[in-house]
C-alpha cells in the first residue's frame, strides 16, 4: 500500500496556493495531482488541517470474536471438515472464516496419510474423533 504524502508537503502546497499561485503549477511543481491539491484545501477548509488520515481500520472484522468459545469448539469438532465446522459454528460463518480463525488461534490442519481421517493439531496436542 503506498504510504499517505507527507504533511510537510501537503502544508507547503496549500501555502503556494495562499500566496496566490495557481494550482496547476504547484501541483507541476510538486509533482502531485491537481485533484490531490484540490482534495487537500478542502480538507483544510473543513477541518482546518490537511494531515493525512491515520489510524484507521484496515480489512474486515472477524466474524468470529469469542476465541476461548472457538478453541473449546475446535477441541470438540477438530476432526470435522473446515466446512463442517462453519455449518455447525452458525452465525454465517464461511469455511474460510473457520480457516482464518483457525490459522489466528494456531491450529495447523496437517493433511498426512495416516490411520485417523482426520487430525487437528493444536500447539503440539492433537485432537481426534472417537
Amino acid at each position: 500500500m503506498p504510504a499517505p504524502y507527507s504533511d510537510d508537503l501537503r502544508t507547503k502546497a496549500i501555502a503556494a496556493v495562499e500566496r496566490g499561485e495557481r494550482k496547476t503549477d504547484v501541483s507541476r511543481m510538486l509533482n502531485i495531482s491537481r485533484n490531490t491539491l484540490d482534495l487537500w484545501l478542502k480538507r483544510q477548509e473543513h477541518q482546518g488541517n490537511c494531515r493525512a488520515i491515520r489510524h484507521y481500520q484496515q480489512g474486515c472484522r472477524h466474524k468470529i470474536t469469542d476465541w476461548q468459545r472457538f478453541s473449546e469448539f475446535v477441541q470438540q469438532h477438530g476432526d470435522k471438515t473446515q466446512g463442517q465446522m462453519a455449518a455447525l459454528w452458525g452465525d454465517n460463518v464461511t469455511q474460510q472464516n473457520i480457516s482464518d480463525a483457525l490459522r489466528k488461534i494456531g491450529v495447523s490442519r496437517k493433511k498426512r496419510p495416516m490411520a485417523i481421517e482426520n487430525e487437528t493439531i493444536l500447539n503440539g496436542r492433537t485432537f481426534k474423533s472417537d
